[in-house]
């Protein structure tokens, strides 16, 4: 066989190959990485951007606050958190907690929770100042709306979301307070910095003086806007205690308590040929691995993505915090979604 057909032949078995691997993606999400479609920031959720940590200090006790740098970090908005992909590879989101004016540099803040599922100790251990830690581009669901008033409320870390805005709305010009709730001052990052903001900051202490007062907040005038991030307790009680037509925005990183008593379900893998029961009181992600053990999946919480899967049949209760209306129309995150109907059917 002559140069000439060798070459030929093998550039026309490269384009059937490349070809058939678009083809093979596009059936499966899940292969060889999720196939998510472009998010609301307009970043590709595949996309990871290599950053060194240049700072690393604690705020407050239990707080390792980090600053990290690259000049591929795109801007963000007050609200906007990131994936962080930690160094044994699992994925935790975190919020930005510093000034979005400053190019090129993102900070964080990770609470150490000792009875956790093991991220954040990971992080305290392991992520030093001279390292290099990848994340993903912000995303932002917490975004802060333009209004006169605004009351924000943070428990705990649940801090780190709503310093720039207080930042925001300050250069805006708008009226604002805050009430700032947490175990002691000394676990209570950024007291120091909110202390510049004088009678607009309100901050309980639980140990000096029990849960902090939302009575309050049934007083809001209309046109002000609600913004909360802290313990699901904390933003219940701030959602009921807040009058009607008063907006409240929070911002969880836990999925949301489902609705009702969750039920049973069958799941056919289409490709593997199997069923699989769902348990009431297991996830979809289980119960899947159970027959397929290299399933992918990392933060279970419903937010990184790494467990969406193509549905093709079958009605799905939707209950993360990332996929957006057209993704839900044929796609779900098996770690915290479940079936609203007695049958699911999966591309797997």
């Amino acid at each position: 066989m002559s140069r000439a057909v060798t070459v030929t032949a093998l550039a026309g078995a490269a384009w059937v190959a490349k070809r058939a691997l678009r083809k093979r993606i596009g059936r499966s999400p899940l292969w060889p990485l999720p196939a998510l479609e472009t998010p609301l920031s307009g970043y590709s959720p595949r996309r990871w951007i290599r950053t060194r940590i240049v700072s690393r200090t604690r705020p407050a006790e239990g707080v390792l606050q980090l600053t990290l740098e690259s000049a591929d970090l795109p801007p963000w908005t007050p609200g906007a958190h990131v994936d962080v992909t930690l160094p044994s590879g699992l994925v935790r989101q975190y919020s930005l907690c510093g000034d979005p004016a400053e190019a090129g540099r993102y900070t964080l803040a990770i609470r150490l929770v000792e009875d956790g599922r093991g991220g954040s100790r990971e992080a305290h251990a392991l992520l030093v100042e001279g390292a290099e830690l990848a994340v993903r581009p912000p995303r932002n669901r917490f975004e802060l709306a333009p209004a006169p008033r605004y009351a924000f409320v943070a428990g705990g870390i649940g801090i780190t979301p709503v310093l720039p805005m207080l930042r925001a709305a300050t250069d805006a010009g708008a009226e604002w307070t805050l009430l700032y709730g947490g175990r002691s001052r000394a676990s209570m990052p950024f007291l120091a910095e909110l202390e510049a903001h004088g009678e607009r900051v309100t901050v309980v202490a639980e140990d000096e003086s029990g849960l902090p007062d939302l009575a309050p907040l049934a007083a809001l005038a209309p046109g002000t806007l609600v913004y909360c991030c802290g313990p699901d307790p904390l933003m219940r009680a701030v959602a009921e205690a807040a009058p009607a037509g008063v907006p409240v925005h929070v911002e969880r990183f836990t999925p949301a308590a489902p609705a009702g008593a969750a039920k049973p379900f069958t799941v056919e893998l289409r490709r593997s040929g199997r069923l699989v029961e769902v348990g009431a009181a297991e996830t979809t992600l289980a119960a899947v691995r159970r027959e397929l053990p290299d399933t992918p999946y990392s933060c279970e919480q419903g937010f990184c993505g790494t467990c969406q899967h193509r549905v093709l049949a079958g009605s799905v209760d939707h209950r993360d915090e990332l996929l957006t209306d057209g993704e839900r129309e044929d796609s779900m995150l098996l770690c915290v979604s479940r079936a609203s109907s007695e049958r699911l059917v999966l591309d797997a």
